[in-house]
């Protein structure tokens, strides 16, 4: 039986910090990055998508705007209005979903549901639509603070690895 000599293995290469590469545990030098806010991230996915679902009610209200029987009981009198109205919460939307980090972002963001839900008196499918994402907001919420206060929990119980470690 020939053994053919093979080569070694090749020796792993040093990462940027000068170890080895491959998984590797954090120094007590290293800053590790923190965690985005759970809360924040569900706050500002669900205040965005609201803002894209006004804007497809706001192409609805203006399709069906000539079509008896077919709108909610409030009537917007002139396809501007229409848009002026979708388009300022829209708007509205936006803004809020970049302010969720703030302390009047979430109340903001609360408050705001109150004329997405009341768009369905121009579109009445926005009464059923709204109202699921009424309950994803609440969902953010909760749920993301909850996951929040369990990632905080987590690194005082493992501070090597808690994010800015010192």
């Amino acid at each position: 039986m020939s053994s053919t000599p093979s080569s070694p293995a090749p020796a792993p290469q040093p990462s940027r910090h000068g170890r080895a590469a491959g998984p590797v545990r954090p120094s007590p030098g290293d800053r590790i990055k923190p965690k985005k806010s759970a809360k924040e991230q569900f706050a500002f996915t669900t205040l965005l998508l609201e803002a894209f679902l006004v804007v497809f009610a706001t192409l609805v209200a203006y399709g069906l705007r000539d079509i008896p029987y077919s709108r909610g009981p409030l009537e917007l009198p002139t396809p501007a209005s229409i848009w002026i109205v979708g388009g300022a919460l829209f708007v509205v939307l936006v803004v809020l979903s970049r302010m969720v980090g703030t302390p009047g972002g979430y109340v903001g963001g609360s408050v705001v549901q109150v004329p997405v839900l009341g768009f369905g008196l121009v579109v009445p499918m926005m009464f059923v639509v709204g109202g699921i994402f009424v309950a994803l907001w609440i969902v953010s919420l909760r749920l993301g603070g909850r996951i929040d206060r369990e990632r905080a929990a987590y690194d005082a119980e493992h501070p090597e690895t808690a994010p800015n470690a010192g």
